[in-house]
């Protein structure tokens, strides 16, 4: 007997040909699982299981000792439904359940539940226990010896799970709102598209259907199916409304046809052309479709023609840039890196499309790359893809380009994206800081929409010469995020002046470099960029940097006749250690000087003790030791006089008295 910390008690209903009104539960949930009805199938699973809800606490699988030929049949049965009931609340999106049936599924012994360990990680994940999801996939590689992506893709879910993990200690500045109804309302909310006044989404909620009847399944396993009044359709509301919050009620776009679901509606700029994703229940695929605005209402749409569409695959999710030159769209076609890729076609005058070329690997992943949205202003590319390391799903990423050649893609991080999926983007204003998106963060089963707004702190000042006091112009400036070591990199022009816009505030470094100076480093914690939403740094200057040049290090001070370091030495010590780090090419030598009390031979070898003093100290806090030399000079080298007129000099002597470096190679 298999004993589970999660079991079941299942009470098997045996049917006789003639008892056709009773039910035969299985029988119907297996039914609804192979036609993809998993909703359906979930309810009848929980039947057949002899569930009234959804808890599994406290019960034991079945085992009849006399009769153990019919027993491992039961045990067997229990086990496809338990992992069916699993997958169907996994696939439409419930994996609160889901959880619940893997952790029970995923100890199973048959190899056709290996894959339940996976499922289980990505359940826990999806249901934000980031740690436990790391857990549950690290045991999942240990021990499954079946196909190797299904291994790469558990690795890529740790790497994802690590990232959300980073990224929930410090999230970046975003706010969100769920939109309330009328626009949310039962089923999927989703694909919004913001032109002039008016919101434009697509949503599978109910709508009034006489129900007609279908059948599922063939011979003895047919069962009668209403037809499901969830339909996908566009609508429009005035964003007036949804500001407002005020009651009103939403328009259904007519499209022409009315048998037809119907998504993901694009507009070119003037709003006369229209393209969107048609189902084609027939060859089961989705295409896109265009029609042309004649007054008030749509020309009867049609394909935009075998450029974009290829009988056989997917081609969904058209976006028209703002200025009317592209469309752009998702396909499984082939000549792509993954599943899903990202295409685009030149749009013409007349609504016709050009070839279709792929935006490359630098865009497309080997996983669903989808939804895309570009704004021509910034050139900004914003998309969602489950094929790159992020938070969990569908995540949103950004890269800049001119469809040329495009940036490395950046993960938009958390709250902008979620342990689920998320998913379409539309903009509200021309910089693409404010907009709507769709996800299902809080939903059981079904996309939303929000409204979104990306906040920025302002990091900006201008950078001189530490002794002219002049800006400095084409030195290199460079931020980094000190925690997952992305930087972004300026050149400054003859202004001196630099400027970049954070959207986390997190441990951050500026690094300046110019040939013939000194680079520095300048770190700014978390609480620095909390403080405000523009940061400025007026007095960020670089020095000269001369082979030989001696630099007084201010502030070095020793106990009278000794060599050792007093406390606020060691911090001035602790600068010149910075611009050691911040300019690892040099070597520089330390050197120590007296004033003119005492005797050659005695001033000569406190001064050698007082620079190896600061050398040691140097080198314990990291710097190579080839990369610094201690030097005493003793009294030979005054830069002002210990005596004037034969009279001793106090402040002439304090002058001689110091700590020097210069840079002996660069």
């Amino acid at each position: 007997m298999k004993n589970l910390k999660l079991t079941i008690i299942f009470s098997f209903i045996i049917i006789k040909a003639s008892a056709q009104f009773v039910p035969d539960y299985k029988r119907v949930a297996d039914v609804y699982f192979q036609n993809h009805e998993y909703y359906a199938a979930s309810e009848y699973y929980k039947k057949a299981l002899n569930l009234s809800n959804d808890s599994v606490s406290g019960l034991t699988l079945p085992y009849i000792a006399e009769n153990k030929v019919k027993s491992k049949k039961q045990n067997a049965d229990i086990e496809q439904m338990v992992f069916n009931l699993a997958e169907s609340y996994r696939i439409y999106k419930d994996f609160q359940n889901a959880e619940k049936w893997y952790s029970i599924a995923k100890d199973f012994s048959d190899e056709k539940y290996a894959l339940s360990p996976y499922w289980y990680a990505v359940s826990l994940r999806a249901n934000n226990k980031y740690d436990e999801a790391i857990n549950a996939f690290e045991n999942f590689i240990k021990k499954y010896k079946g196909e190797q992506a299904y291994v790469k893709q558990a690795e890529q879910e740790i790497a994802s799970c690590n990232f959300a993990l980073n990224e929930m200690r410090y999230p970046r500045l975003v706010s969100l709102k769920q939109l309330s109804a009328p626009v949310n309302a039962k089923g999927s909310n989703y694909a919004p598209l913001v032109q002039n006044n008016m919101m434009y989404f697509t949503s599978s909620r109910p709508i009034n259907t006489s129900g007609k009847t279908e059948i599922l399944g063939s011979g003895n396993s047919k069962i009668k199916k209403k037809e499901s009044p969830y339909i996908n359709a566009i609508y429009s509301i005035e964003r007036a409304y949804i500001q407002s919050g005020a009651n009103t009620t939403i328009n259904k776009v007519e499209l022409g046809f009315s048998s037809s679901e119907n998504a993901a509606i694009a507009l070119s700029p003037d709003g006369t052309r229209a393209f969107f994703t048609k189902w084609d229940a027939k060859e089961n695929t989705k295409n896109i479709y265009t029609a042309k605005k004649i007054g008030d209402k749509w020309s009867q749409p049609e394909s935009v023609g075998i450029q974009i569409n290829i009988k056989g695959y997917n081609s969904i999710q058209p976006f028209v840039t703002t200025d009317g030159k592209y469309l752009l769209f998702s396909s499984d076609r082939p000549g792509g890196q993954g599943k899903y890729d990202l295409w685009f076609a030149p749009l013409r005058n007349d609504g016709t499309l050009g070839q279709s070329i792929n935006m490359g690997t630098e865009i497309n992943s080997a996983g669903d790359d989808q939804a895309p949205y570009y704004n021509s202003k910034n050139k900004t590319l914003l998309y969602s893809s489950n094929g790159r390391v992020g938070l969990g799903g569908f995540d949103f990423y950004e890269a800049n380009g001119d469809f040329s050649s495009w940036s490395s893609p950046e993960n938009l991080g958390f709250p902008f994206n979620s342990s689920k999926d998320d998913i379409y983007f539309a903009a509200i204003d021309t910089d693409g800081n404010k907009g709507y998106i769709s996800s299902d963060r809080e939903s059981v089963c079904c996309l939303e929409l929000f409204q979104v707004q990306r906040e920025f702190i302002n990091l900006k000042g201008t950078l001189l010469d530490c002794e002219s006091g002049k800006p400095i112009e084409k030195a290199k400036v460079i931020l980094t995020d000190s925690l997952n070591n992305t930087s972004k990199e300026l050149t400054l022009a003859s202004d001196g002046m630099y400027s970049f816009k954070i959207d986390v505030p997190r441990p951050i470094k500026i690094t300046v470099e110019k040939e013939g100076y000194f680079s520095k480093t300048i770190r700014f914690s978390r609480q620095d960029l909390a403080k405000a939403d523009t940061l400025l740094n007026p007095n960020l200057c670089l020095t000269p940097l001369v082979i030989d040049k001696p630099i007084v290090l201010k502030d070095i001070y020793y106990e009278f006749n000794k060599a050792e370091l007093t406390p606020m030495s060691a911090q001035a010590l602790d600068i010149l250690a910075d611009i050691m780090m911040d300019n690892p090419k040099i070597t520089i030598e330390l050197s120590s000087h007296t004033d003119g009390i005492g005797s050659d031979a005695y001033n000569l070898d406190l001064s050698q003790r007082r620079a190896q003093s600061c050398v040691d100290y140097l080198i314990a806090k990291g710097i190579s030791a080839g990369k610094i030399q201690a030097k005493g000079y003793g009294k030979s080298m005054p830069i002002a006089p210990n005596t004037i007129n034969g009279k001793d000099n106090p402040e002439g002597r304090a002058l001689n008295r110091r700590t020097e470096f210069k840079v002996i190679k660069k």
